[in-house]
């Protein structure tokens, strides 16, 4: 499946949220598939993103980390369904929406944490989110830069 529709489908099932448990296994998912959008893009995208899409994976990676992996059924897991990105401004500009959303839903699960450890766990998560979501926009602003010096070559 393309990496829109499955930020799409992400950014669905994270509005349709439910208790707390299903919404960390949501923000779990959106974070596992941050990581192989940036994997794919630090292997096979435009070169001058591939340090931005690195630091994406790893950052992407740490939020999945401070969650713990949920239990999900066979095929459950939509990073897994990746198969193509498509062209690489449309992906980041979803992304980036779905990372904040995700730190929107993990300031309201804070909030009504009922215990101390959750409420760090969504601290931690919330700053990974916000971190991968900055390497999304870098990314955009290098493919704008990217963009604007096209017309110069072509003219010259």
């Amino acid at each position: 499946m393309d990496a829109v529709r499955l930020i799409v489908t992400s950014r669905r099932a994270l509005a349709a949220g439910g208790g707390g448990r299903e919404l960390l296994t949501e923000v779990w998912q959106a974070q596992a598939l941050a990581q192989a959008i940036g994997s794919r893009l630090a292997v096979a995208g435009p070169p001058e993103l591939r340090g931005e899409a690195l630091g994406l994976t790893e950052l992407a990676s740490r939020g999945c980390g401070v969650l713990g992996t949920p239990e999900l059924g066979p095929g459950e897991l939509r990073a897994a369904r990746l198969t193509e990105l498509g062209e690489p401004r449309p992906v980041l500009m979803h992304l980036g929406g779905l990372l904040g959303e995700v730190g929107i839903a993990l300031v309201g699960l804070a909030c009504s944490a009922d215990d101390e450890a959750t409420y760090w766990q969504c601290m931690e998560a919330i700053d990974a989110a916000d971190e991968s979501r900055d390497r999304v926009l870098e990314m955009l602003r290098k493919l704008a830069d990217r963009d604007e010096r096209l017309p110069e070559r072509e003219a010259g």
